[in-house]
């Protein structure tokens, strides 16, 4: 699974992990969803730009799941999501997928 690009991953996190507590009502499952695709990503990260971005992207991850919520009161559920998606898929692929001696 970590030979999927980064974005991949957490995209798959972020849309995968709600989609799927809000199609079975059961949030534990889609954060679990989550949680295997966060660390799947983290170890891409660290594998290609170094333990010290790892753990700074992992920080995104966490934190755009976190900023999704109180979004979603403003634009909605799904373009919540999809926001902070876009946003951890950026600094996913300009952070994270760049090997550390690049």
């Amino acid at each position: 699974m970590t030979d999927l690009p980064s974005p991949i991953l957490t995209s798959a996190g972020l849309i995968g992990g709600y989609a799927v507590a809000r199609s079975t009502g059961n949030r534990p499952l889609g954060g679990a969803v989550l949680a295997a695709c966060g660390v799947a990503a983290f170890r891409r990260w660290r594998h290609r730009a170094g333990s010290g971005r790892a753990a700074a992207l992992s920080g995104v991850y966490v934190a755009a799941f976190g900023v999704s919520h109180p979004l979603a009161k403003r634009l909605g559920a799904w373009p919540s999501v999809l926001t902070v998606t876009a946003a951890t898929a950026i600094a996913g692929y300009a952070l994270g997928e760049r090997r550390a001696t690049d």
